[in-house]
């Protein structure tokens, strides 16, 4: 079974500039409909796989205020960008088994984003804790809408 959300919205920006939105992480919260997502603790812009970015967060089922750690597992400039979130324990980062990703494909003078979040690999203990998804399918539509609401504002 697919455990996999993705929805596209088409945007009045280039390639290029919804891309730089989702590289800088301080705009994150921005491409949110709710509180969620809070303020980046790093806020050097994305610029490649592999690199980590942590964030403030908060969510209720999740017991409130938290860090997540963020890994980059895709990106490739003005086309695809994504990051699996996870933790540091002990040293170690861990990841919490899912993943957001963006891909752009130029739209006439806009751009296609397609938002893809997976939580196939989320293990069981977790999902005992936060119902996953956390949230409908809808939520990535109203994600889209705000980061588009942000980018063209």
């Amino acid at each position: 079974m697919t455990e996999r959300f993705s929805r596209t919205r088409t945007f009045a920006a280039p390639p290029e500039r919804v891309f730089a939105v989702l590289a800088d992480p301080t705009a994150h919260q921005h491409a949110e409909p709710t509180d969620w997502v809070r303020d980046a603790i790093d806020t050097a812009p994305i610029d490649h796989a592999g690199q980590m970015f942590a964030m403030n967060m908060y969510l209720d089922l999740a017991g409130g205020d938290y860090v997540i750690e963020n890994r980059v597992d895709a990106f490739e400039r003005d086309r695809s960008i994504g990051w699996s979130p996870g933790t540091s324990r002990e040293g170690q980062w861990q990841a919490g088994g899912w993943w957001w990703r963006y891909d752009l494909a130029p739209s006439g003078a806009g751009t296609d984003v397609t938002l893809t979040y997976d939580w196939t690999d989320t293990p069981q203990a977790f999902r005992d804790q936060v119902p996953m998804p956390p949230f409908p399918p809808e939520y990535l539509d109203q994600s889209l809408e705000a980061l588009d609401r942000h980018i063209s504002g």
